[in-house]
């Protein structure tokens, strides 16, 4: 009976997934009438606006990995080390972002950092960009701190770094060449997860007025019929694509350790 309702509740999942997804699929692809084509995706990818919008969301989504990493890396690696006390506290800081909507977070940047304020980053291109690349690192934390943190888990962080100091190296040398490597994976996981995120993100770039993909997105739906569907339809395949590539980085890792 249990296995019976599994099964059940499985293709019920797998229907309610996959029927919305087939029929914009399908809308999509009838941009030219009484036959199928790939109309709507030629003229979306062919969009001058479109290459510039997602141009510019992979760029940002580049530097807010970087930055991510830079944050969240030595952050967890110090709290495992040094602070073990102090984890619950970090924990619930990086889940707030969960809690707290991106509206009220990015009206809280405008207000802190408008050109009235004591650091007016929003009076410049280059002040605004930076101020959405926090704000994407943000939207990403719960998901890049606990990637790392999980990371950091399967690795005996101390032994790691007594034998590192043994040998006269620095604090920057053990993260660079020592712990980062060893969580390879999950930092690479964290930084799909926020490539997807930063990617399809539309609240805080529309709000800071920045050309980024997600606002174009909405403007192309408000539009037009069949490009929208399209335009859903990649930025799907891109989701997925990120996961499928955690999913390979994951297996080939373990496949390598148990080669060795």
């Amino acid at each position: 009976m249990n296995r019976w309702l599994a099964w059940g509740v499985l293709i019920f999942g797998v229907i309610y997934f996959i029927l919305p997804l087939w029929g914009m699929t399908e809308f999509s692809l009838k941009m030219r009438r009484g036959v199928y084509s790939f109309d709507a995706y030629a003229k979306v990818l062919t969009d001058p606006t479109f290459q510039q919008t997602f141009g510019y969301s992979v760029m940002m989504a580049v530097f807010t990995i970087i930055f991510g990493v830079l944050l969240v890396v030595p952050t967890a690696y110090w709290v495992r080390l040094k602070m073990p006390e102090a984890r619950p506290f970090i924990e619930f800081i990086t889940l707030l972002p969960l809690v707290i909507p991106a509206i009220v977070i990015v009206f809280g940047y405008i207000r802190l950092y408008n050109t009235s304020s004591w650091l007016p980053l929003t009076g410049s291109v280059m002040g605004t960009n930076i101020l959405l690349m926090f704000g994407y690192a943000t939207l990403s934390l719960p998901y890049m701190y606990r990637a790392v943190d999980t990371g950091l888990r399967t690795i005996d962080v101390a032994t790691l770094t007594e034998a590192a100091q043994s040998l006269g190296a620095g604090w920057a040398t053990i993260l660079a060449k020592i712990i980062l490597p060893n969580v390879l994976v999950a930092v690479l996981s964290g930084a799909f997860v926020t490539f997807a995120i930063v990617i399809g993100e539309f609240t805080m770039a529309a709000l800071l007025d920045r050309p980024a993909f997600g606002p174009y997105m909405q403007l192309l739906g408000a539009n037009r019929a069949y490009e929208p569907a399209a335009l859903a339809v990649i930025a799907f395949a891109i989701t997925w694509a990120c996961m499928g590539l955690i999913q390979l980085v994951s297996r080939f890792t373990r496949h390598t350790k148990a080669q060795r």
